[in-house]
C-alpha cells in the first residue's frame, strides 16, 4: 500500500483508536447575498407575440366502430399467438422424438 492509503487502513488489533478530528472554526466572512441588478427602464415590457387562432373542433368519434376494430385486433393477436404456440409445440415434439428414437 502507498502512504496515501495509510489513512484508510484498519488499525492493528489492540491498538488505540486515533483521536477524533478537531472541528474547524467557521470562516469569519459572511455571505452578503447576490449582487444587485439594475432595474429595467420605465415602461419596459418583453416583446409580445400575436395570439394564435383558436384550435378547430375535432370530428366526432365513432365509439362503436373503435370497439369493433379493437375486438378484431385482439382476436387476430390471439389467433397468431395460438398458431405460433402450435408450431413451437410441433417442433418440440419432433426434436424430442428424434432424441428418443
Amino acid at each position: 500500500m502507498s502512504d496515501e492509503d495509510a489513512y484508510w487502513r484498519r488499525p492493528a488489533e489492540g491498538a488505540e483508536p486515533p483521536p477524533p478530528a478537531t472541528p474547524t472554526a467557521p470562516s469569519s466572512v459572511s455571505y452578503s447575498g447576490p449582487p444587485r441588478s439594475t432595474p429595467p427602464p420605465h415602461g419596459w415590457r418583453p416583446p409580445t407575440v400575436e395570439n394564435p387562432i383558436p384550435p378547430r373542433k375535432l370530428p366526432g368519434q365513432d365509439r362503436e366502430r373503435i370497439d369493433r376494430e379493437e375486438q378484431a385486433a385482439t382476436i387476430l393477436t390471439r389467433g397468431m399467438a395460438l398458431f405460433a404456440g402450435a408450431v413451437l409445440l410441433v417442433l418440440l415434439f419432433i426434436l424430442c422424438g428424434r432424441a428418443l428414437f
